[in-house]
């Protein structure tokens, strides 16, 4: 059996049986943009990864052992120029201000929103109310593939169940034009190469997805003298189920997304510094979320939030030990091992 390189396919095949209808695939690029991922060459997009990769091919074809041809990138322009001064950041103050606890009574902003998300949602519960609910059976059908990233394999019996999955446990990050998974620090800018890497954790295989799985948003912030302003990045979420609350260190974000069996998108942070409550804005678009905090002194944030060491335990890559049991040593086989640059907690940038 020869392993099929048409996109979307990844089925296996008999050269000396191979009918021009054999290989359902995607003849088209895929694609990265506004947390959305699908084919050019097709309508079909989903903001979670698994679904994605799980995207039915829209043409039909023989299979084939020969990998598609990858389109020529552009060689960059090198300028010699002279590099400009660094300048040094000013070190930073400490806060005159006393910290509140982190169990402040939060406060729920009041958002403005946008009138065209508005309609797209009342719209969207006005035609969900008149379909009927769809009767979920437990069978698992043959051929169906594992939910967990990176695996690639399929169900063909009840002993695949016993077989082991070599899957990625975390997220998968586009950043910069480099590619690659949120629990491993191997990058790539090759899309092949990206989807060819090995797991990096072994576990058991998952033939269903999750129906209250958690939804995957990126987010950014930027700063001014006197403001914080976050970006959450997502469609056709609810705008009244939804809800952004503060207090002067917390940030607490639910984005509740009705076309997704209400799954939702939860944010909890430890702001760095302090913020003016009363002056919290919240403005709610059809692509994003825009958040906007005052800050109770004026200074620079050298970082959004403080990080939770314990939520962070398991995902970040601390070089000085020795990967845990659940993981094995992990091949070479991206082109860019970029070790020295560090995971941005919280960045989930799709690629344009």
């Amino acid at each position: 059996m020869i392993s099929c390189y048409n996109r979307g396919c990844g089925q296996n095949f008999d050269p000396e049986n191979n009918p021009d209808d054999a290989c359902r695939h995607h003849p088209g690029m895929p694609f990265f943009h506004d947390a959305y991922k699908g084919w050019s060459c097709c309508n079909k997009k989903s903001v979670d990864f698994t679904e994605f990769l799980s995207i039915k091919g829209c043409q039909l074809s023989k299979h084939s052992n020969i990998k598609p041809i990858e389109p020529e990138k552009a060689a960059p322009k090198l300028i010699e120029d002279e590099p400009e001064p660094v300048k040094m950041p000013e070190p930073v103050k400490p806060s005159a201000l006393e910290r509140p606890s982190f169990d402040t009574e939060l406060v729920t902003l009041t958002p403005i929103i946008a009138p065209a998300l508005k309609k797209s949602i009342d719209d969207l519960v006005i035609g969900n109310t008149k379909k009927s609910t769809l009767n979920l059976s437990d069978e698992i059908a043959i051929g169906t593939a594992c939910k967990n990233a990176g695996c690639g394999k399929t169900y063909e019996s009840p002993s695949s169940d016993n077989t082991e999955c070599v899957h990625h446990p975390g997220q998968a990050i586009f950043h910069e034009g480099l590619k690659y998974w949120s629990c491993c620090t191997k990058r790539t800018t090759d899309f092949a190469a990206f989807m060819e890497q090995k797991g990096c954790a072994y576990g058991k295989h998952k033939w269903t997805a999750d129906q209250n799985e958690e939804v995957k948003c990126r987010y950014d912030w930027h700063q001014t003298a006197s403001n914080i302003v976050i970006a959450i990045y997502a469609k056709m979420y609810h705008y009244d189920k939804s809800f952004i609350k503060v207090n002067p260190i917390r940030l607490n974000v639910c984005l509740v997304f009705p076309q997704q069996n209400d799954a939702e998108f939860k944010l909890d942070l430890e702001l760095r510094g302090i913020i003016s409550v009363p002056k919290a804005t919240v403005q709610m678009f059809g692509t994003k979320v825009e958040i906007t905090m005052p800050k109770a002194e004026p200074g620079h944030w050298i970082t959004l939030d403080i990080p939770d060491k314990t939520k962070n335990a398991n995902t970040i890559v601390n070089k000085s030990t020795e990967p845990v049991n659940t993981t094995k040593d992990n091949d070479d086989d991206s082109d860019l091992d970029l070790d020295d640059i560090q995971q941005v907690r919280g960045v989930r940038i799709t690629e344009n």
